[in-house]
C-alpha cells in the first residue's frame, strides 16, 4: 500500500513540474514565414452557436509544411519539424455567401518534442491579425492551447484532418 502511494505521489509530483516548466523556460515558437506557399489542408468555418465562437469564429484555413502533411497524409505521428497554422479571417456574409474579412490571427503548432515535452511535443504560439511578432500565448501555452488538444491525443493532438 505504502509503496502505491509513493508511486502515486511521484506521478502527481512529475505532473505538477511539468505543468510549471512550461512557459517562460519555453522557447518561443518561431513566425512560420512563407506559410501560405505551404500546402493547404482544409478550410472550417466556425459560425455564431458553437462554443467556440467567440474566440474562434470566423474562417479557418489550416496549412501544413511538407514534414506535416505527410503525417496528415498517411495518418501517422506528426514528426519533429511539422508545422501547423490555423489562418483565421473574419467571416462576412454578403449576398448570401461567406468571404473573407481582415485577418484575426495565426496559430501555430510547431512539433519539437524535446524542446516542448509538457505539452505533448507540440509548442503553440498565436500571432495577431497577421503580426510576426505579436505573441498572444507565450508563456500560457499549456492552459490556453494544450488544455483543449489534450483530449486529441490519439490524434497526435491535432483535431484537423485532411482533406485530400
Amino acid at each position: 500500500m505504502m509503496n502505491r502511494i509513493l508511486k502515486v505521489s511521484a506521478t502527481f509530483a512529475a505532473v505538477l513540474l511539468a505543468s510549471a516548466t512550461v512557459g517562460a523556460d519555453s522557447p518561443q515558437v518561431p513566425y512560420p514565414e512563407g506559410y501560405r506557399y505551404w500546402p493547404h489542408v482544409k478550410t472550417m468555418l466556425i459560425q455564431q452557436g458553437h462554443p467556440l465562437y467567440g474566440t474562434f469564429g470566423g474562417v479557418h484555413h489550416i496549412y501544413a509544411n511538407e514534414k506535416a502533411l505527410g503525417a496528415y497524409q498517411n495518418r501517422t505521428g506528426f514528426p519533429d519539424g511539422s508545422v501547423i497554422v490555423f489562418d483565421l479571417l473574419e467571416a462576412i456574409p454578403v449576398d448570401n455567401t461567406i468571404t473573407e474579412g481582415r485577418r484575426k490571427l495565426i496559430a501555430v503548432m510547431h512539433k519539437d518534442r524535446r524542446l516542448y515535452p509538457a505539452t505533448g511535443g507540440w509548442g503553440f504560439e498565436s500571432f495577431t491579425a497577421g503580426s510576426h511578432s505579436a505573441r498572444t500565448v507565450g508563456a500560457k501555452a499549456a492552459e490556453a492551447c494544450f488544455g483543449c488538444h489534450a483530449p486529441q491525443k490519439p490524434r497526435d493532438y491535432v483535431f484537423s484532418r485532411y482533406r485530400p
